[in-house]
């Protein structure tokens, strides 16, 4: 039997974590932790899955959740900087608070506002909120994404973090079947080093990649 292969970075994996409903497979390289592809959601209950999600632009809760990436931007760039937010979902809450602002933001989803033309451009910040652990193709995404970044532009991301807080069997981010490749501090190196941005902030709820 051939050992699984990191999709990130295409290295050889071991099992992880092996559950009667969840697969996962550790990188030996970096750290990433993802499921088998044989295990994903087709596209079409993939996007069902995210029509559930109650994700009102006005909800307070939806704003507070979303806003450690929001204040990162009104602090990091001015209203004339161009943005993007990149997998924007049903409800493109950043979008709608900075454009509150003044703020020029672009929404872009594969399933709900999937305008490749957007993808052609260049932005001074690119927002990714709870979106990269649902990368089919890790390494083509962030190369993707680091492409879309002008010069000291700056890419924020929000996602949960692994770093061993408890038994990851135990952990509550693997439940969500879309979500299929979990970022440890190694992994997020890796990708900052393999892509070439020049920093890496990693905080409790915001992560910054500075071209």
């Amino acid at each position: 039997m051939t050992s699984p292969i990191c999709p990130l970075c295409n290295s050889t994996a071991t099992v992880f974590c092996e559950k009667p409903k969840h697969l996962f497979y550790k990188c030996d390289t970096c750290d990433g932790i993802f499921r088998p592809t044989h295990t994903f959601l087709t596209a079409e209950a993939e996007k069902e899955h995210y029509e559930k999600h109650n994700n009102d632009v006005f909800d307070e809760r939806y704003q507070a959740f979303v806003s450690p990436i929001v204040d990162a931007v009104l602090y990091d760039f001015s209203p004339e900087a161009k943005g993007l937010d990149f997998g924007s979902g049903t409800g493109p809450v950043i979008a709608k608070m900075l454009t509150d602002k003044g703020y020029q933001v672009q929404n872009y989803d594969l399933f709900f506002a999937n305008d490749i033309s957007l993808l052609k451009q260049k932005y001074d910040y690119v927002s990714c909120c709870e979106v990269m652990e649902h990368f089919h193709h890790p390494y083509q995404e962030f190369e993707l994404l680091k492409s879309l970044l002008l010069p000291k532009g700056k890419l924020y991301c929000k996602t949960a973090i692994y770093n061993n807080q408890m038994p990851f069997e135990n952990w509550y981010y693997k439940d969500d079947f879309t979500h299929v490749f979990i970022y440890q501090p190694k992994t997020l190196e890796w990708i900052k080093e393999e892509f070439h941005f020049s920093n890496l902030i990693i905080q409790e709820k915001l992560l910054v990649f500075e071209n």
